[in-house]
Order: structure tokens, then C-alpha cells, then sequence
């Protein structure tokens, strides 16, 4: 088993291109966001796939922290989008479609914010607006396997240290 620097989550398996980390607790969950958000430099997007409770607005508070966001970061499952300041310029927007069944004008403000060098775009319940997501986006898929525990699959390619 490998261990996330500063963390005692483990990496439970690497398949080709992904890492899938083990996460025991909230805190652990809000420290890999920070790890990742520490690295961005904007123009990213991440697609939360998982279901309800599974971590992923806890992951989208650490990694706010690590793009230097004092705000209190919530879900915006009833507002649709939020959208932080962040450091260096940059922008967070943050959006939660699992109350629509159709994106409406939502999928021009995602398309726009997804094109957006200075922004860094986070999209929880994407199915609907997949069609507007860039190629290369990072995908990360949260499951839970236990009322402690949550599993993370990560994209290798966001440079999450062992």
C-alpha cells in the first residue's frame, strides 16, 4: 500500500491513468482537495461523479482551501452555481445539477466557465451537460463502501504525491 503524502489515506489500487484512494474521514477528504487545489493554475475542470453523501462538496471545501478561498464553501445543490475568488486571480465556480433534468442556459455558463483560462471549473451531477465539458477534463468518482470510508478514484494526471 502506498500513502498520500500527509495523509494516512491509502492508495488501494492504481489502474492505468488513476489512482483509487482510500479517504477515512471528512478531514482526510477536505486535505486531498487541498493537495489538489494547491497545484491549479486555472482552465480546469473536474466532473464529481458519486452519489449523494458520498464526499464530494467535502472534497470541493478542501479544495477551495487550497486555491486560498476564505469563503465557507456550501453545496449549490438549491442555487445551481456558486462561484469564489481565489487566489492569483483566479475564480471557482462551482456547479450541482442534481436537481435539473434539463441544463437549460446552464450549459452556455458552464461552456463559458469551462473555457475559462483564469477560472477553475467544478461540476457535481454533469450528466446533463456533458456535451459541454472539454475534452481532458478530470473525471473523479467518489464511492462509499462504508459509512466511515469513501473510495476516490483520481486522475493520475492531477499529481496527487505518495
Amino acid at each position: 500500500m502506498h500513502y498520500c503524502k500527509g495523509m494516512t489515506s491509502k492508495v488501494l489500487d492504481v489502474i492505468i491513468g488513476k489512482m483509487i484512494i482510500e479517504v477515512k474521514s471528512e478531514a482526510e477528504m477536505k486535505r486531498l482537495g487541498e493537495t489538489i487545489g494547491n497545484r491549479l493554475t486555472g482552465g480546469e475542470v473536474f466532473e464529481l461523479i458519486g452519489d449523494v453523501g458520498a464526499g464530494k462538496t467535502t472534497f470541493v471545501k478542501g479544495l477551495a482551501k487550497g486555491l486560498a478561498i476564505e469563503d465557507d464553501v456550501q453545496s449549490p445543490s438549491f442555487t445551481i452555481s456558486r462561484v469564489y475568488d481565489a487566489r492569483d486571480g483566479l475564480q471557482l465556480a462551482h456547479y450541482d445539477f442534481y436537481r435539473l433534468s434539463d441544463p437549460g442556459i446552464m450549459a452556455n455558463e458552464v461552456s463559458e466557465a469551462a473555457h475559462d483560462p483564469t477560472s477553475v471549473t467544478v461540476i457535481e451531477w454533469a450528466d446533463i451537460v456533458e456535451g459541454v465539458l472539454p475534452e481532458g477534463h478530470f473525471a473523479l468518482r467518489f464511492s462509499t463502501p462504508s459509512e466511515q470510508t469513501r473510495l476516490v478514484e483520481v486522475p493520475e494526471a492531477l499529481g496527487v504525491s505518495l
